[in-house]
Formats: structure tokens, C-alpha cells, sequence
């Protein structure tokens, strides 16, 4: 079966769009071709990455490896907010596994999971730099910190 046969339940107009926008295509043009098709898809479908390969003969392994080596990236669908908290050290001492367990328990999912109804994504990350706000998460791109359980019940309520 052809890439152009799997990727028929895709559509790859905007990515079409995108390489025909960055034409021509070169190895060094990777990460922010990988950018731009997750800006449009939410996620990197495989079937969509294969065709943009066969398009601009870039090596398909070394395009998911990009892929899959950068954090940036998912290969699956993510949910409309990004939820990522820190577990690093300063965190850590200050309450954020409580923070963590009381997620998890509130989203019913654990570390890079996405919630069934879609809405939220799970991370854990090592740091987020903010560490004099600790314990911090972030929603999207917005930084909450010196969070308690209590507290992250409210952060979660503006997002539902």
C-alpha cells in the first residue's frame, strides 16, 4: 500500500500547503517543517510526515527521529491544553508530588497521557525554571505557581 493510499483518511492539504510554502526543503528546514505541520494538525500523523518525506525526499527515519528525539513533538493526538508539571527538586520538596498525584487523580491519567474527552495532555518535565515559585505547572503557556491540590482544582476549572 502506498503513502498515498494509508494517508487517504488525512487530510494533507495543509501540510501540502506547508512544504509548497517552504520549497525547497532541505535537512537543515526539519524542525521547523515538523513546527509548522503540528501547528496545523495538532500532532504529527504519521501518515501525513510519510507523504511530506516522499514529497521533499527527505529521509523519513531521519525526519521521525527528529521527531521523536525533540520533546516538542508528539506522534499522538494531544489534548487542547498542555498541562506540564515540574518535578524537579525544588518542587519536589515543596509539595509538587501531592500536586502530581492529585492531577493524575483529577484527570485520570498518568504522565504523557491525554484525557478521553481530549481536553487536557499530562507531562512531567525535570524543571520549568521558575523554581522561587515552587511547586509550578504550567497550562499551555501560562505558569501557576506555589500550587497545592486545592488550588489546582481551580487552575483545571478555567480550562474545562
Amino acid at each position: 500500500m502506498s503513502v498515498a493510499q494509508t494517508a487517504q483518511s488525512v487530510d494533507l492539504a495543509p501540510a501540502m500547503h506547508i512544504v509548497e510554502e517552504m520549497s525547497p526543503v532541505t535537512s537543515g528546514d526539519i524542525i521547523p517543517l515538523l513546527q509548522r505541520i503540528q501547528g496545523a494538525y495538532g500532532y504529527l500523523p504519521k501518515d501525513v510526515v510519510l507523504k511530506v518525506c516522499e514529497e521533499t525526499d527527505l529521509p523519513a527515519s531521519r525526519v521521525f527521529g527528529v521527531a521523536t528525539f525533540y520533546s516538542q513533538f508528539s506522534l499522538q493526538p494531544q489534548g487542547r491544553h498542555l498541562v506540564r508539571c515540574c518535578k524537579g527538586t525544588a518542587c519536589h520538596v515543596r509539595g509538587g508530588q501531592r500536586v502530581l498525584d492529585t492531577l493524575q487523580r483529577t484527570l485520570g491519567v498518568s504522565d504523557g497521557q491525554t484525557t478521553s474527552d481530549m481536553t487536557f495532555s499530562l507531562e512531567t518535565v525535570a524543571c520549568l525554571g521558575t523554581c522561587f515559585l515552587a511547586p509550578v505547572l504550567t497550562v499551555d503557556d501560562t505558569y501557576y505557581g506555589q500550587v497545592t491540590p486545592d488550588r489546582l482544582k481551580k487552575v483545571l476549572a478555567q480550562y474545562e
